[in-house]
């Protein structure tokens, strides 16, 4: 294999100091996104990507399977509000979902039903503005929805009539981190947003002061009311909730993704909100409330998971009583359905689902088919029926609705995807670390396949923030299993998979710790006959791209390929730009001195050696104002200029995207079909 040859990336003499440590930051200038200089680096890397891509062979077979997969009828777990019903809905290769409404109960065949309520598809040629966000109003007249332009996270809210479809003049902009939250009387909403950017900065600039405000319908939005704020401390954010008896708001006072929070409220009619909960100690979701009793799922002094009622008027810790035990499973969230809670829990990173009277006594599991993972879970107190949907690794979603009172159960909608389900078996097995702990592995592979050590191998993982990472279905993987590919998903540490404590125990001085599980997964992966380090590649997003990267540069002799996406890769820097800072609570910041050491000592773009390094392929897009692109293009330039093997280093930049969220079906396939191509030249498929 030739090495290739890269578009040159001029280095500046950019040297910061971190308490008494210089570190030389030689692509700083990649950070001024609409730099020309920029712009022209953007163009050359996706030219020699772009062409590179189209020299391999199997790349248009593997885009035409792709299409042909993913090309099914896609029904979202409808939900009920003012006796109408709600539901997503895509024909298969849409570019974006729709929503339509029901005036009648869902049932057998309930995707025929229904009139178009809002099509996303038609608000932009190419697909790229999303909806984003969708609040029905109490008496489901009137639809508050939110769009995003190019993947942002910026929202613009707007109003339609449900009956209708036509839009009011209502706009709202700059909104961002917050749903909608309608008033009783069905008068307006309570969103949160933030200060309008300079310009230029929309995409870059750090977020702080975000304001609580009401919007009344047929008002301009300067006419909106604030309702709360917090400048004495910039970094808040506000989720509103408005109980179900009209009675109260209640103020989920969020500091970045930090799992705790605050809880304030107030009476529907006041003016001034009361702290309930004033210290940042746990993590407090509000559930619902029977008068002035307030319910909450919290991991107070219960780290899987527990249900608190709190009355509001003795407030003191004394009088908070427990109604769902904390229990050896991970309790991930909980819905009020029927006069009873629900509860999604985590059985070694797979979902269950149990029920609960309202005095916490047990009532029972509702019965999933398998090992596998329940995204969507909707139901209200006064609702008689629960929508859910289920899917696995080898699954398709199937949209279930369940009788609270009768305890029936009935499938409303089953996907059906064009491959061999029974070709296919998924089993756990459990990793030792390097410390000892044991980590989950699931492996996905043909029935039939062999442990010779020659399986190309796709290992994925995240490991951050709380978030786990369950069994669901992917088609793009469908794709790569029929390819003769196995596919490993890692559980790792600073995910949900087991609790708070298995979160904190890979964050901040223990994030190695994160890289750790995945590295044992990799060993494990060859030492087991799977696959060997030339066959087995790495993938992961955001989060998961940082796991990817800090592997990458660690061990770059354990892997035939890498596949880092949209990743946080400078991790001196991460908190200088758009809500970068919030993420402080996983990872520590380098203004603190021990914090620098731990960070400084993993950071992918400050630990990039002389080395041979594997096939390799960054992604991220142009628009992303979650994780700034810069990282990836940083961590490239980097990559580039110390690669001493022959293996490609590219770098693929998608433009008019953002993180991930909205991204056009089209361009889905698109970037699938480059990241299976790019693994079938480099593990030689």
């Amino acid at each position: 294999m030739m090495k290739l040859s890269y578009p040159q990336t001029p280095k500046c003499d950019q040297v910061d100091d971190y308490h008494g440590t210089q570190v030389a930051d030689p692509y700083r200038w990649l950070e001024n996104l609409n730099a020309p200089e920029t712009e022209s680096w953007i163009a050359a890397q996706n030219a020699v990507t772009f062409d590179y891509l189209a020299g391999i062979p199997e790349r248009d077979a593997i885009r035409k399977r792709l299409t042909t997969l993913w090309d099914y009828a896609k029904v979202g777990a409808p939900f009920r509000r003012g006796g109408r019903y709600f539901q997503f809905r895509n024909t298969g290769l849409q570019n974006q979902d729709v929503l339509y409404v029901m005036v009648t109960p869902p049932s057998e065949g309930a995707a025929a039903e229904g009139r178009v309520l809002i099509d996303p598809n038609s608000l932009s040629a190419d697909g790229t503005v999303a909806l984003t966000g969708v609040s029905v109003s109490w008496d489901g007249a009137w639809l508050a929805y939110a769009t995003s332009v190019s993947g942002s996270d910026w929202k613009s809210w707007r109003v339609r009539d449900v009956e209708t479809g036509v839009d009011l003049d209502d706009h709202v902009e700059w909104a961002k981190f917050s749903d909608a939250a309608w008033m009783p009387d069905n008068s307006g909403f309570l969103y949160a947003r933030y200060p309008e950017p300079e310009e230029g900065a929309a995409y870059a600039g750090a977020n702080f002061n975000q304001q609580l405000y009401l919007h009344r319908l047929g008002s301009p939005q300067s006419d909106d009311v604030l309702i709360y704020e917090r400048p004495d401390h910039p970094r808040w954010g506000f989720e509103p909730v408005v109980t179900d008896d009209g009675a109260y708001i209640v103020l989920h006072v969020w500091e970045g993704t930090d799992r705790r929070n605050r809880v304030f409220y107030r009476a529907i009619e006041d003016a001034v909100f009361t702290e309930l909960i004033s210290d940042l100690e746990a993590g407090y979701e509000f559930l619902g409330n029977t008068g002035t009793v307030f319910y909450f799922f919290s991991d107070l002094n219960a780290p899987k998971g527990q249900v608190l009622a709190i009355d509001v008027r003795r407030p003191d810790r004394a009088s908070w009583r427990t109604l769902i035990a904390e229990a050896d499973d991970t309790l991930e969230r909980v819905v009020m359905a029927g006069e009873s809670f629900v509860g999604v829990y985590l059985h070694d990173a797979y979902h269950q689902l149990r029920r609960y009277a309202l005095d916490g006594t047990y009532l029972g599991e509702l019965a999933l088919p398998g090992p596998g993972a329940v995204a969507a879970l909707h139901g209200r107190r006064e609702d008689s029926d629960l929508f859910y949907d289920f899917s696995s690794f080898t699954i398709p979603p199937t949209v279930y609705c369940h009788d609270l009172f009768t305890g029936v159960t009935g499938v409303l909608a089953e996907a059906e995807v064009g491959f061999d389900r029974e070709r296919y078996v998924t089993d756990q097995v459990f990793v030792t670390s390097k410390d000892g702990t044991r980590i989950p592995l699931f492996l996905v592979h043909a029935r039939d396949w062999s442990r010779d050590g020659q399986n190309p191998t796709l290992l994925y993982g995240y490991g951050g923030f709380n978030i786990p990472v369950t069994p669901s279905f992917q088609v793009a993987r469908i794709v790569w299993l029929e390819m003769g590919g196995v596919l490993a998903v890692a559980n790792l540490r600073g995910g949900g998979e087991y609790g708070e404590l298995w979160h904190k125990a890979g964050t901040v001085h223990q994030k190695q710790n994160v890289f750790d599980d995945f590295i044992a997964c990799a060993e494990h992966l060859i030492a087991s006959g799977v696959t060997v380090a030339g066959k087995l590649a790495i993938e992961g997003r955001s989060n998961g791209g940082l796991l990817v990267g800090a592997c990458l540069t660690q061990r770059p002799d354990l892997f035939g390929a890498a596949l880092p996406t949209v990743g946080v890769l400078d991790m001196l820097r991460f908190d200088k730009f758009t809500i970068g800072w919030a993420w402080v609570s996983d990872y520590g910041s380098a203004e603190d001195p021990d914090q620098f050491r731990s960070l400084y000592a993993y950071s992918p773009v400050h630990n990039v050696r002389m080395a041979v390094y594997p096939a390799t392929l960054i992604l991220t897009g142009d628009h992303d104002d979650r994780v700034m692109p810069a990282h990836s293009y940083k961590f490239t330039a980097a990559l580039q200029a110390a690669q001493q093997g022959n293996a490609p280093i590219l770098i693929r930049i998608q433009t008019k995207t953002g993180h991930g969220a909205g991204k056009p079906t089209k361009l889905l396939i698109e970037e699938r079909a480059d990241m299976w191509a790019f693994l079938v030249d480099a593990l030689h498929m």
